[in-house]
């Protein structure tokens, strides 16, 4: 029996087609879903000064809580250095040349194998205030799922990643200092709704060559605090400990293409000045 004698199977056919094609990629799933992503391991580096293993296994998962809702985009202050208005992505580059990130409807979206995008301008003490949101359609599990990366100084990951109902190692999942420490509690919301950034750093200092003071961060994720004057204790990555290395007192934030399609909106960064300071 055919199409062509079952009028109703036809329209049920050309239906389905035209909503295959008005859904797009953010919704669609992978052809082929991915093999599961480990939610730990038992075999790595001490992180130093912890008892614990970098993305350890055994390590207690954060409570959850549930933020206030988020309606509009916090409007910057009038003295923040805005880094995306909506419009375009003029503020940023690509790690090998332009961004290709896809801009639309006021906010940014990764664009798989793209690249990370970098800051023209470069930070240090400051105020960092980013929103970014996870994919509405599910696809993955632990680190395959709505994973990108806020790098302060482009060294140093405020972990961006979808957890909600989504197990993980703990200093891996939403609002943790990537491979050191985990947030105090989980205060996620879920996929497809926007989420909110308030980051402090202090930038490490070094002298001759050494690490003289170490970088620390204050975040907030969706209002809740999830880390308190926290130490970095050096480059941020995966499986392992990274030793600090010398570097300027600004430097680029890095968005980090990891193969999800994450969108961000409203960033802006308020450098820290003493009162007194121009």
């Amino acid at each position: 029996m055919t199409a062509m004698r079952h009028p109703n199977l036809l329209r049920a056919a050309l239906l389905l087609t035209v909503l295959a094609a008005a859904t797009g990629v953010w919704s669609q799933a992978p052809k082929k879903a991915p093999g599961p992503a480990p939610v730990g391991y038992d075999d790595t580096p001490l992180i130093p000064g912890q008892k614990w293993r970098v993305h350890d296994i055994n390590r207690p998962r954060p409570r959850m809580v549930t933020p206030a809702p988020l309606d509009q985009p916090l409007a910057p202050p009038s003295d923040a250095v805005v880094l995306f208005d909506g419009k375009d992505l003029s503020k940023w580059t690509g790690k090998t040349g332009e961004p290709h990130w896809k801009v639309e409807n006021g906010y940014f979206e990764v664009v798989p194998k793209a690249g990370d995008l970098v800051s023209k301008e470069k930070f240090g003490d400051a105020q960092y205030h980013v929103e970014w949101m996870a994919p509405a359609v599910v696809s993955g599990n632990s680190q395959g799922r709505g994973n990108s990366g806020f790098y302060l100084m482009g060294r140093y990951e405020m972990q961006v990643m979808d957890s909600w109902d989504n197990l993980t190692y703990a200093d891996g999942q939403a609002g943790s200092i990537y491979g050191q420490w985990p947030p105090l509690v989980n205060a996620s919301r879920r996929p497809g709704e926007w989420q909110r950034y308030d980051i402090v750093l202090e930038a490490p200092r070094f002298e001759g060559g050494k690490v003289v003071k170490p970088a620390y961060v204050t975040l907030f994720h969706n209002g809740v605090l999830m880390h308190h004057h926290k130490e970095i204790v050096g480059p941020t990555t995966h499986r392992d400990t990274t030793p600090y290395s010398p570097h300027g007192l600004e430097e680029s934030i890095v968005l980090q293409d990891h193969g999800t399609l994450v969108r961000y909106r409203n960033i802006w960064v308020r450098r820290l000045r003493a009162y007194d300071q121009p």
